[in-house]
């Protein structure tokens, strides 16, 4: 690693390479596994060398094996698995020998397993299996999901003792259908929701509701199952897990002391090159909203002022690195945020060795999504033998894929929170030994301050996971599910966080439920399921971009995102070819390939918050900090036109777009204008202070929660209606919320201090995409003020201090 770490140093211009963090090795530590394990799980454990385990693996199996609804925190390849695996096998064994108590159960005791990805779950439903088949032959595993066809889906269904899915099927089919799946419920003693640290946001809180619909329909049936929660290491797992089943965090117990070795890691942060350029200031700094392009073969933002210069993308960095490890004798993953750029990066890293090392050419390859089963098994095979060298890929080899023995991971731009960068750079160096990783930081604020303050790279604990069950749009297609599952009674309110049967009144005055002697039940003439209702992960509904001139399909965009990506007049880039938009309709947008390829298009919003509810307000004497429900009312009002060489301003066309309405949950701050003036900011640059301060705000935010910056909405303004005076919001950007902006609200001062960080700390003179500038502000940047920004906040910070 140190001869890695060297050639690395050796390629980096001055001031690339911010920091180096050296992860020192761990030793492990050793327990025995307790009377209660079966001897026959003992034997296959020991041929597996797992005689002795570590001492986290005795402990969460302990609290698994006495019931308790348990969160294994640890790190990864700490063998969590075995914790809960331990003692369902084990009781399994004694239920079969009549060696305990466990013979005197009703029913033979089953399991349930869910996984975030199909991969996940047939890389345990393999591990399992084989495992199982040592300690009893006759003990049957199954994995069910929405590939599986009926015959295997009814052996799971009628003889699995342990059966492993995803969430979405166990909400569209397994509890659709709960009759059918009996003998599941009554033996139920376990549910395993691994990688939990993956369930945030709207699919947080989505999965959360299914999961305490699976407890209720087993406690229907006489089951009482303990969940077990599998997590990487993360800020307040304890709070996360409770929050999830909606019970007292008392009931959570958290292991958290990993036991496991670990081999020494060295971490580099590298910042993208600075490019040599013969512009000489005065071009205002923009960026292409899709910051993710694989395309661009340099950042487009241009310099802010003569001495700064622009530095090449992310992507282009991390292929020539890949490059560079490959030519060392590495052999190296790299993580990038988007398909599209995973084949850039392989093609950047293949001509980077055709030049310097034409013989390693062929042994590097993308991986990604889009490719079938068996490309993607040859490419980890190849990988595994050593046919090949480095795979770019995006996060489908975060999770589900055993592969070890790599020297270096290149992470690409911040993969959005800690645990899912432990994931990523663990697959360095694994099983104890020594590992390289490299950070590529990209030109937004988070990953900027990361790169300017190395410590937080390891400090997971300020990360909070965030979800919301209690978000109307979430809870109350669940209610309606539940209903039709088996009809609610007065004894479910605290199962959903309800006080009191108010709301299931409620649905019933709306025609959704039908109140009958035994309950509410689901009105079967809506016309639709109730499960049909809910998309766990989105609301699913996009718009199709066709080419006009051809009838095919280009690709598709979010419903809510096309009024701001594919509105008429706009540029929509399709592999890097422009196409223009003639037409946007509900679900279809138009569009005719351009000839100008010089002309680029960034929306205009006009936007509006309405305060509707404060939940919570701390007095600032300066002005306020509080948190509540609002909504957000935006419209497209236009468009400007730029050239994409160099973001020269050519003009604005006006729109007359539909307005959209929100209502999600905010925190915003004001302050007095006499104390913004009295900190030396100008009266004409009070919007570009506040506008700087939200930009940089929204970028930092996902430091402490869970969440993308696309996840968050914002808006800044010298005077608003129901304040009286200069404004910040930050939101949420999804209907009900998705908790981020609450997590914001709570972390308070180590927030406004990160965000007053990355603008204090920024070399440039009048804002970029490092600090104040956004890809997605709807005002496209103006106005801004870095100083009136960094001035702001620093009021902000002190008087927060004061008032904590």
């Amino acid at each position: 690693m140190s001869e890695l770490l060297e050639v690395l140093k050796q390629h980096a211009a001055p001031g690339q390479i911010t920091g180096v963090i050296n992860v020192p090795e761990r030793p492990a530590r050793m327990s025995e596994w307790p009377g209660w394990v079966q001897a026959e799980v003992r034997s296959a454990l020991a041929a597996r060398g797992a005689e002795n385990p570590w001492i986290h693996q005795v402990v969460a199996a302990e609290s698994v094996h006495s019931g308790h609804y348990t969160v294994v925190a640890t790190g990864t390849g700490s063998g969590k698995s075995l914790t809960a695996w331990v003692p369902m096998l084990s009781s399994l064994v004694a239920a079969r020998s009549g060696r305990t108590s466990l013979a005197g159960m009703k029913f033979r005791p089953t399991a349930l397993y869910l996984a975030p990805t199909k991969a996940l779950a047939a890389d345990q439903l393999a591990a399992l299996a084989r495992l199982a088949e040592d300690v009893d032959p006759r003990i049957a595993i199954a994995s069910a999901d929405g590939d599986t066809d009926q015959t295997a889906r009814r052996w799971a269904r009628d003889y699995a003792d342990v059966v492993l899915t995803n969430p979405d099927f166990a909400h569209h089919v397994m509890l659709t259908g709960q009759q059918r799946w009996t003998r599941l419920w009554r033996g139920l003693s376990m549910i395993v929701i691994d990688e939990f640290h993956n369930y945030r946001g709207m699919f947080g809180a989505h999965v959360a509701l299914v999961v305490r619909r699976l407890l209720r329909v087993a406690k229907y049936y006489g089951a009482n199952p303990t969940v077990v929660f599998l997590s990487a290491t993360s800020g307040d797992p304890a709070g996360a897990a409770a929050r999830f089943l909606g019970i007292e965090r008392e009931l959570i117990t958290v292991v958290d002391q990993d036991g496991s070795p670990q081999g020494s890691k060295e971490i580099v942060l590298w910042q993208c090159r600075e490019m040599e350029t013969e512009e000489d200031g005065g071009n205002e700094h923009f960026e292409d909203p899709d910051e993710d392009s694989a395309e661009a073969p340099v950042s487009v933002s241009a310099p802010t002022n003569g001495r700064e210069l622009p530095r090449r993308a992310a992507n282009t960095e991390a292929g020539e690195l890949t490059g560079v490890l490959v030519e060392s004798g590495a052999h190296a993953l790299t993580f990038v945020r988007s398909r599209p750029g995973t084949e850039s990066v392989a093609q950047v890293a293949r001509t980077w060795l055709e030049e310097h090392s034409p013989a390693l050419r062929a042994t590097v390859a993308a991986y990604r999504g889009g490719y079938l089963p068996e490309e993607r098994r040859q490419l980890e095979h190849d990988l595994r033998s050593g046919d090949l060298r480095a795979l770019a890929s995006t996060n489908a080899l975060e999770l589900g894929i055993d592969i070890a023995g790599l020297d270096a991971v290149v992470v690409t731009g911040w993969p959005g929170t800690h645990a899912s960068f432990a994931q990523q750079i663990g697959r360095a160096g694994r099983a104890g030994k020594t590992g390289l990783a490299v950070f590529v930081g990209r030109d937004n604020p988070l990953d900027q301050y990361i790169l300017a303050n190395p410590a937080e790279i390891e400090d997971a604990t300020s990360e909070v996971n965030v979800f919301d069950p209690a978000n109307p749009s979430v809870l109350i297609p669940h209610l309606c599910a539940a209903a039709s599952e088996l009809p609610l009674t007065p004894h479910d309110p605290p199962v959903f966080g309800l006080p009191d049967t108010s709301l299931f009144e409620v649905l019933t005055e709306q025609g959704f439920l039908r109140r009958r002697p035994a309950g509410w039940f689901w009105n079967p003439t809506m016309g639709e399921s109730a499960h049909n209702a809910i998309n766990l992960r989105g609301d699913g509904t996009t718009v199709t971009i066709v080419d006009a001139e051809s009838g095919g399909i280009l690709g598709t965009v979010a419903s809510g995102q096309a009024d701001t990506s594919v509105y008429p007049g706009a540029v929509y880039i399709h592999q890097g070819t422009p196409y223009l938009v003639e037409e946007l309709g509900e679900d279809v947008a138009l569009v005719r390939l351009h000839r100008d390829e010089e002309i680029r298009t960034y929306a205009r919003e006009e936007t509006n918050v309405e305060i509707l509810d404060v939940e919570e307000s701390r007095d600032l004497g300066i002005g306020v900090w509080a948190t509540g429900r609002v909504v957000v009312s935006s419209r497209v009002i236009g468009y400007d036109v730029r050239r994409n060489s160099d973001g020269l301003y050519l003009g604005m066309v006006p729109l007359s777009m539909p307005v959209r309405q929100l209502e999600t949950v905010g925190t915003w701050w004001t302050m007095k204008e006499a104390v913004i003036l009295d900190c030396g900011v100008e009266r004409s640059d009070i919007p570009g202070a506040l506008h700087g301060a939200e930009h940089a705000s929204i970028g930092i935010l996902p430091l402490f929660a869970t969440c993308d910056r696309w996840d968050l909405g914002g808006l800044s303004t010298a005077g608003h209606s129901q304040t009286g005076g200069p404004t910040v919001f930050v939101h949420d950007a999804l209907h009900g919320g998705s908790g981020c902006a609450r997590r914001g609200f709570d972390a308070s001062l180590q927030w406004i201090e990160a965000t007053l960080s990355v603008i204090a700390n920024c070399n440039c003179s009048s804002g970029c995409p490092r600090c104040i500038q956004s890809p997605k502000c709807g005002n496209n940047n103006d106005p801004l003020s870095k100083d009136g920004a960094r001035r702001v906040l620093l009021q902000l910070r002190e008087a927060m201090k004061a008032a904590h």
